[in-house]
């Protein structure tokens, strides 16, 4: 399923100008651009895999490292992924890994421009390898995981 974001009266978007409104591509495979090609938002690619270790495998195999995210209620799963993965922002339960501002952008491979990140402790750091994680845990009783973001009021 696509969702073809230039509508804006579908997606509530300006109508001026070149905009994008969020597009979700679900069931996205190896074989198809939007996984061969790095794209940017608004855009989230959905890649599905029938156990941990193809995912793993799909993730190592790609030249771009930006960010992943896995959707668990296994800690001891979370865990393993977040130390194993091959990218420069993970997500556990976190629909979209972007951590906080002074993490830079960025990912790993092809993902990085240059030799450094932009940003935060690269600046100390020049030639280390950052990881950030972001995670949320629901307490059980909770009825599972709510990939909604967090509203105030």
């Amino acid at each position: 399923l696509a969702v073809d974001g230039r509508d804006p009266d579908v997606l509530g978007g300006a109508g001026d100008g070149f905009w994008l409104g969020p597009a979700v591509l679900d069931h996205v495979t190896p074989d198809m651009d939007a996984y061969q090609d790095e794209i940017f938002g608004p855009v989230l690619s959905v890649v599905r895999a029938g156990s941990y270790d193809a995912a793993m495998e799909l993730i190592a195999a790609n030249p771009y490292g930006n960010g992943t995210a896995i959707f668990t209620n296994d800690g001891g799963a979370a865990r393993r992924f977040q130390n194993e993965v091959e990218v420069g922002m993970v997500g556990v339960n976190v629909p979209i890994p972007v951590p906080m501002a002074y993490y830079s952008f960025g990912g790993w491979k092809d993902s990085l421009f240059g030799d450094s990140h932009a940003h935060g402790m690269e600046g100390v750091h020049f030639y280390t390898r950052t990881k950030a994680v972001t995670a949320r845990w629901l307490d059980p009783s909770h009825g599972g995981v709510n990939l909604g973001f967090p509203t105030s009021g």
